[in-house]
């Protein structure tokens, strides 16, 4: 947490000849403290965006690259929604969305919640779980 200070002195004016011992005890300085502003580590990993070459490429099989990329949690959460559910069950089954969360975005909470996941139910369910889950951490 930064706070960030501005100094200010104020002097005293005093008359000229005739300077008291009050008026030279009167320079005072003064600071202007501004609110911290606080920002939960989630939030801020929430708001990191990597490299085009560490985005979540999505893929629905190995080598069956579906043109579709995110490289920060806010674009994950888009393109889970308008990406093919083979593609969801592909990357799920491998864990590959836990992968991305916690090494590359370093959200290890996150990471862990989609972990939570119950990969039983079908690649919509796990759509809509996923994307609630991300969601649930960017708002």
């Amino acid at each position: 947490m930064q706070i960030h200070t501005i100094d200010l002195i104020t002097a005293a004016a005093s008359e000229v000849g005739s300077v008291s011992n009050m008026s030279r005890k009167t320079q005072v300085k003064k600071q202007l403290i501004l609110k911290p502003t606080i920002v939960k580590p989630a939030i801020v990993k929430s708001l990191r965006t990597v490299p085009f070459e560490s985005g979540f490429h999505f893929y629905t099989a190995i080598g069956n690259y579906t043109g579709i990329t995110a490289t920060n949690l806010s674009e994950f959460a888009a393109k889970i929604k308008i990406v093919p559910t083979e593609s969801i069950s592909f990357h799920f089954q491998r864990r590959d969305f836990q992968k991305w969360v916690h090494y590359t975005i370093q959200d290890a909470a996150l990471a862990e919640r989609i972990n939570r996941i119950k990969g039983e139910q079908s690649a919509e369910g796990l759509r809509k779980e996923t994307l609630r889950t991300v969601e649930a951490v960017l708002h």
